[in-house]
Formats: C-alpha cells, sequence, structure tokens
C-alpha cells in the first residue's frame, strides 16, 4: 500500500562519482513527477545537506544526461557530517526545506554516514549503491561498475598492442582499494597473464611462477588491483628479482574508470534503482539499500550493507584456473 504522506524528496550524490549516477536521477524524477511528488536535488553531497545547496530537479531536462558520466549534482566527502553538530545541523536543513524522505546515491561511506544520521533523524531514508568498485554486500552490482570495467578493457586492450610489439611485460593497475572486482573482471576478459587482488594469497605466487622462466615474443599482462597489498611497484621489483631480463612497464588506468558514458546495464540499473527507491518510500519503507539480486529488486538494511562484499568462490576459482 502506498502512502501519500511524502510530498517532497531531496537525492543527492556522495563520495566518488560513478557512471550512471545522472541516470538514476532521471528514473527518480519520473517516478516522483507520476506520483505528484516534488524533487529537489541536494549539490556536493553531505556538505550540501548541511547546507541547504538545494536545486530544483524535473524529468525533462535529466533525460537529456542520461548519457553521461560523473554527476550533474556533485559530490564531496564531508568532514562536517562525521560530526554531531554537522549532523544535527543537516536536520535542520531538511526540516527549514520541508523535506520529506531523503535517498543517497554513493557508496558504503555513504550509507555509514545515513546510518549515523537515522539516530537523530526520523525521515526516511533509502540508498542507492554507486561505486564503481563493487564493493557493497546487497547487490550483485553497483551503479558503474560495468562501465569502469568496459573502460578497463579498452585500454588494456591498446596496452597489448604496443606490449606486443615491444615483447614488453605490462603491470596495469586498476581502481579497486578494497575489493578485485574491476581487476578480475578485467583481467580475464582481456587474457591477462596473472591478476592480483587484495582477496586472494595465491595469486602473487602463480606470477613468480610463470615469469621467472619467460622468454617469450608475447605480451605478458599483469592486471593488479590498486589495493592489493602487493602493490604495482612490489610487483615490478619482485618480477625483476626472479627475472631480470624482462623489459617492464607499469601502466596506472587511474580515474579515466570513472570517467566515460555509462554501459547499457548500468543505466538500466540506476533506472531500475531510481524507481524501485521511489516506491519503497512510498510503500513506507525507510533505512534500507535498494539493489538487485539475481536479477531481482531487493532491499537491504543499512546495518547489513556496510558489511564488506567479498568477491565470491566462484570469481576466487576462475582467479586460480586462470592464473596458473
Amino acid at each position: 500500500m502506498k502512502t501519500n504522506s511524502i510530498k517532497h524528496i531531496a537525492v543527492f550524490t556522495s563520495g566518488g562519482d560513478s557512471p550512471g549516477m545522472n541516470a538514476t536521477l532521471y528514473a527518480i524524477a519520473k517516478a516522483s513527477e507520476a506520483n505528484g511528488i516534488k524533487l529537489s536535488g541536494i549539490r556536493k553531497g553531505y556538505e550540501g545537506v548541511i547546507d541547504g545547496d538545494l536545486v530544483s530537479l524535473n524529468s525533462n531536462e535529466l533525460k537529456n544526461v542520461t548519457q553521461k558520466g560523473g554527476t550533474i549534482l556533485k559530490t564531496a566527502r564531508s568532514k562536517r557530517f562525521m560530526e554531531l553538530e554537522g549532523r544535527k545541523k543537516a536536520l535542520q536543513t531538511l526540516k527549514t526545506n520541508n523535506i520529506d524522505a531523503l535517498i543517497a546515491i554513493g557508496g558504503d561511506g555513504t550509507f555509514k554516514g545515513l546510518l549515523a544520521f537515522s539516530e537523530i533523524c526520523d525521515i526516511p531514508f533509502i540508498g542507492i549503491p554507486g561505486t564503481i568498485d563493487n564493493d557493497i554486500s546487497g547487490t550483485d552490482y553497483t551503479l558503474g561498475f560495468d562501465s569502469a570495467v568496459n573502460t578497463a578493457i579498452e585500454n588494456i586492450d591498446k596496452i597489448r598492442d604496443t606490449a606486443e610489439s615491444h615483447n614488453r611485460v605490462f603491470i596495469v593497475e586498476v581502481m579497486g582499494r578494497d575489493s578485485g572486482y574491476i581487476a578480475i573482471h578485467s583481467g580475464l576478459m582481456v587474457g591477462a597473464d596473472a591478476i592480483l587482488i587484495p582477496e586472494s594469497g595465491k595469486d602473487f605466487i602463480y606470477l613468480l611462477d610463470k615469469i621467472k622462466n619467460y622468454d617469450s615474443e608475447d605480451a605478458f599482462l599483469v592486471v593488479v588491483s590498486e589495493g592489493d597489498e602487493i602493490g604495482a611497484e612490489l610487483v615490478s621489483s619482485k618480477i625483476k628479482e626472479v627475472n631480470a631480463n624482462v623489459d617492464l612497464r607499469i601502466t596506472r588506468l587511474g580515474h579515466v574508470q570513472r570517467g566515460g558514458n555509462p554501459s547499457a546495464l548500468d543505466r538500466m540499473l540506476g533506472i531500475r534503482l531510481g524507481v524501485a527507491a521511489v516506491d519503497a518510500l512510498l510503500q513506507g519503507r525507510k533505512n534500507i539499500m535498494a539493489g538487485v539480486l539475481n536479477n531481482q529488486l531487493h532491499f537491504t538494511p543499512f546495518e547489513e550493507v556496510v558489511k564488506e562484499h567479498q568477491v565470491n568462490k566462484e570469481l576466487h576459482q576462475l582467479l586460480e584456473l586462470f592464473g596458473k
């Protein structure tokens, strides 16, 4: 049963930007308008919640930015919101602007912030997972992950061309501070010779075993997650120790993985989760994250969302198979 008590929803994007955020905003606007609800966007994440940096949003304008990466609402990390006084000021801002519900698009830190905010604020919160790292439990995929993997693949394919031309070993570092999802997905799909992720302790052993006798006219590609405790520089030095003859280069893809047009999967995911978030609010639900598990909408309490999303057993088995 839907409730009519919500007349004004505010939405913001927080933490690292990810492709698909703008498509999500479009879906939220469309669903809000269909239910006669006013929608405001809050600029610059929690900083904007504290300062009341609000803008009006409508679907006619937002439909023209669904193909754009980044977030038109901007994003920022907020030290002020980490303090109780900052959250109290944010609460006053919501009351002053007659906001009945809040939707936040972001990652683990964003949802931890909402969980802390819920201790002093009784308006309903809904979270939408937006992070390229895919490191959030409660959903199979997060907004931006698929786009980031496609960007990594495109760039690694190009690196292979030059690596083949020079018989070089290339270490390519991809994003993933606490998660190896981007590394393992992109590494498998480009035929990498080794993939190093934070969750595995065997991958480095396999790499050194393969590289010590490497003497080939083929390229040798190593994809490493930025969060791997080994690190690209240490990997390079260890390779040189076991095989001093290799011609080796390091490439860090960095923030290029966050930019660019969102993939079809990320746009559709954003549309599904945006509409689901508004519907959940109208059903009286709160303090949950909208996600997709087994291609079905799924809602997870914030207390469970903040737990780390680990690389699953199947991916570990693939990593072991292709890493040997």
